[in-house]
């Protein structure tokens, strides 16, 4: 039989589709907030549960590899008066796998907090200088798989909880600002890496509350559930030659898909196996730890793992787990919602993604079906990863479709051989040489998130950088004529993104469901089953699948530009919930009890109009922030005068205002330093006047 003939495709010439996520953007998972509450015993033990892991490239340093491991789901910015911390008695491990011959991890971080109370007379958090439950830590280094360990760090510094304007600006509190106190939590450690610990704003984003019932996706107007939500983070950025298994830095590299500086990256949480509870309150732990939590590649426990499996993944290291969790990724249960002879029919929301059922005419990638396994021992696959001297029993297996495409990708990575190159070039035989893409191979079978760290970063600031990841890669190396006329290795734009590493911009849920819907399989020549053959690849299927989107495509927040690249936490007092029944915006809920309904009784208060005005940080140097709440909907002035009663600046002029909770910014750097008030007027009657000093 005659593989793969009588198809000559174009050479994709459109805002691909088809390139769609590559061999890589894949996970045969669906959606969730990556590992947020993601099993039944790690979801009452949040200080545990581990929610992201990220690996990328240094943008600013293209030396040195940056590891981010996040904790603590769901933290409320206002959730005192016991804010959130790193957990004692909990060892948080970040691994590294860089020598495939080896059984164990080559390289393991340990974190170990502790926490102080510099002022137990108080219950407010921060006061006078000093934190309540002020956490530090030691760091630990093994190269041995945890039989030994080296101190690299012997005091760190958590950053406190970014709690309010007065706890951190205020003399009253830290007296100092949120920028600063990060940059102060830097730490360095004895092996040239550098490490931050604190709260940051959670940088995964994703629309649960839609996706949890039952894929009610509405990508119209989803919200992001974890807006305004924090985690804690453990973020390092550790030089490339530390890390590479060769002991060199990726300068050396042979070329940009070297396979000497493939590395997989996971993360744990592990406590003490015995447990005293004591009758002064106190609690005390001892015994060996115990791994209670991990996250390699996002999302795999909350959706790959069924309920009745996922505490005991949560407690099987990676490097040991040994094929027993492969039959979920060779026949994802999410495949079953993109089928219509199953259960497609019933998830609206996933209407867009279906899988090819009869692509090139042969070959079936639903559940149970053959896939590509016809192929296993066909001559035709030699000298590919599908023969049977390299990878073919493997990759090929009897009724596990997606153990070609889904397997690879989440438990050895994907090498820089055929059929794992994309169509380019390869004119029409997806088993041809393509383009090289990817190769991040690491065959230590387990979930890692897999990293080739000789692929440059792609600049922040480049117009082709795209929260698609490799996804946009593969579009780019399919279509744009700077990269599709030839097949030679070249960098494209986003080959450092997921799943090469992951990126905190890249929209990981969005590339695992198209992923999960054949478009990696589409990008390497195994097109839709709309696709006529000699006709042009991009058919409506392949649009649907590559237009499709989950609603939330970005970030609540902007990612800072420096080391540790997370965003700032959100404040407890401005980014809180402000009141209850009222919505996030402090806008009465309609039927609750507020001041309007006590209006209507003769009982308004006289500051109905305009309440809680205050300004922050006080003293402010070069900006601070006015926050006032109207009851009734009505213009707004803000006028600033000087010690002497002179009007200085007014920096609102009758600006209408909706009902609610407002914030206005006011620029200083005009001011000389002095007393000042500042009057914000509603109507023509209604004002408050504040005192603010502008101190340089």
């Amino acid at each position: 039989m005659k593989i793969f003939t009588g198809f000559t495709p174009k050479i994709l010439v459109t805002v691909l589709a088809i390139a769609g996520l590559f061999i890589i953007g894949v996970n045969s998972n669906y959606l969730e907030s990556s590992s947020h509450r993601e099993a039944p015993i790690i979801a009452n033990d949040p200080l545990a549960d581990n929610t992201d892991v990220y690996a990328f490239r240094s943008p600013t340093n293209p030396e040195n590899m940056v590891i981010i491991a996040n904790f603590i789901p769901f933290q409320l910015p206002h959730g005192g008066p016991n804010y959130y911390n790193f957990g004692e008695d909990i060892a948080y491990d970040i691994h590294i796998k860089n020598n495939a011959r080896t059984t164990r991890d080559d390289i393991i971080y340990r974190f170990e907090f502790k926490k102080t109370n510099e002022d137990p007379t108080t219950f407010f958090k921060i006061r006078l200088g000093k934190e309540n439950q002020k956490a530090t830590y030691t760091v630990k280094k093994s190269l041995d798989g945890g039989s030994t360990w080296e101190t690299v760090l012997g005091m760190g510094k958590v950053a406190p909880y970014n709690v309010g304007p007065r706890s951190i600006e205020g003399a009253v509190g830290l007296n100092s600002n949120y920028d600063a106190l990060m940059r102060a939590s830097i730490m360095k450690l004895s092996d040239d890496s550098k490490v931050f610990c604190g709260p940051i704003d959670d940088p995964f984003f994703v629309d649960p509350g839609g996706i949890f019932d039952l894929g009610n996706i509405r990508a119209q107007a989803a919200p992001d559930g974890l807006a305004k939500l924090n985690v804690h983070t453990i973020a390092m950025e550790i030089p490339s030659y530390r890390l590479s298994d060769y002991k060199r830095s990726v300068n050396r590299a042979f070329n940009i898909l070297d396979q000497r500086f493939v590395i997989g990256v996971w993360a744990s949480a592990s406590r003490r196996q015995m447990t005293v509870r004591n009758t002064n309150g106190t609690v005390t732990s001892s015994g060996d730890y115990v791994q209670v939590s991990r996250l390699g590649m996002p999302l795999t426990n909350e959706v790959i793992i069924p309920i009745g499996r996922k505490d005991e993944w949560n407690a099987t290291p990676a490097t040991m787990e040994n094929g027993k969790y492969d039959e979920y990724f060779v026949n994802p249960e999410l495949a079953l919602y993109m089928d219509d002879s199953k259960f497609g029919g019933a998830v609206p929301g996933l209407a867009p993604l279906r899988i090819q059922t009869n692509s090139l005419g042969s070959f079936d990638f639903r559940n149970g079906k053959p896939g590509l396994y016809p192929l296993l021992g066909n001559p035709a696959t030699k000298g590919t990863a599908l023969d049977t001297k390299l990878y073919g029993n493997y990759l090929l297996r009897p009724n596990a479709p997606r153990s070609v495409d889904l397997l690879p990708i989440f438990m050895t990575g994907v090498p820089n051989l055929a059929p794992y190159q994309l169509a380019t070039g390869k004119g029409g035989n997806p088993l041809a040489k393509g383009k090289p893409f990817i190769n991040n191979f690491l065959p230590t079978f387990g979930d890692m998130l897999r990293v080739n760290m000789a692929v440059p970063a792609t600049p922040r600031n480049s117009p082709d950088f795209s929260s698609l990841g490799l996804v946009q890669a593969a579009a780019l190396g399919l279509t744009d004529p700077r990269f599709n006329t030839n097949t030679n290795l070249e960098f494209i734009p986003n080959m450092d993104g997921f799943p090469n590493g992951r990126r905190l911009e890249d929209d990981v849920t969005r590339i695992e469901l198209q992923a999960v819907s054949g478009i990696v399989l589409a990008a390497i020549g195994l097109w839709y089953d709309d696709y006529v053959p000699g006709g042009n690849p991009l058919t409506p299927n392949l649009l649907s699948v590559y237009n499709f989107t989950t609603g939330v495509e970005k970030n609540d927040k902007p990612f800072q530009a420096m080391f540790p690249y997370v965003a700032k936490p959100w404040d407890g007092f401005s980014d809180g919930h402000i009141a209850i029944n009222c919505d996030l915006n402090g806008n009465p809920m309609p039927g609750s009890l507020n001041t309007q309904n006590l209006g209507s009784l003769n009982l308004g208060a006289p500051e109905i109009l305009l309440q809680k005005v205050e300004n922050f940080p006080n003293p402010a140097r070069d900006v601070t922030t006015f926050r006032y709440k109207i009851g009734q909907p009505g213009t707004v002035s803000l006028q600033i005068y000087n010690e002497s009663g002179v009007l200085v600046a007014s920096p609102m002029r009758n600006e209408q205002k909706a009902v609610g909770i407002h914030e206005t910014v006011v620029d200083l750097k005009g001011l000389k330093n002095g007393l000042y008030f500042a009057r914000i007027q509603t109507g023509e009657n209604t004002f408050q006047t504040v005192k603010f000093i502008v101190n340089k």
